[in-house]
Order: C-alpha cells, then structure tokens, then sequence
C-alpha cells in the first residue's frame, strides 16, 4: 500500500526532492548557501538616484498619457452626445 504523500512511481523515474515539494536537504542545503536569502531593498526603486528619478519620471509621462486619453475619450462622448 501507499502511504500519503507518496505516489506509484514507474520502475525507470526517479523521485526528485521530498513529499513535502520542498526539494529535499540537497535542494535546501543549495538555497540556503548558494542563491542565499531573497533580499528586496531597492528592487522597485532601482539601485541608484539617477535610476529611481528615471522611473517616477517614466511613471508621470505614463499617468498624463492616460489622462489625456480619458480627456480625448470624454471630448468625443460628449461630441457625439451634442451631435444628436
């Protein structure tokens, strides 16, 4: 019988990594050491001054690009409400 967490495999596979889908300690032991704990300071922001002031000035070109489309949208609406 098969316990739980355990599945039949084919007499060829080999099972990678624990029941749990962790990987196993080879796995863990690899994280842990070599790619090392996920760090997220300054991730959005970028890495420099001259990048984060890049970004917010790319992200207010963006916000008046949408505003003037909804102006532009808002402008034919109400056009095509007048036209009638």
């Amino acid at each position: 019988m098969v316990g739980e967490g355990e599945g039949e495999r084919m007499s060829g596979d080999e099972q990678v990594g624990d029941a749990s889908g962790r990987g196993g300690r080879l796995m863990g032991w690899v994280f842990r050491n070599l790619a090392g704990p996920s760090q997220v300071q300054g991730a959005v922001q970028g890495g420099s001054r001259l990048a984060r002031e890049a970004w917010k000035q790319d992200l207010e070109r963006r916000k008046q690009w949408s505003r003037e489309q909804r102006e532009l949208k808002r402008a034919q609406r109400e056009a095509r409400r007048t036209d009638r």
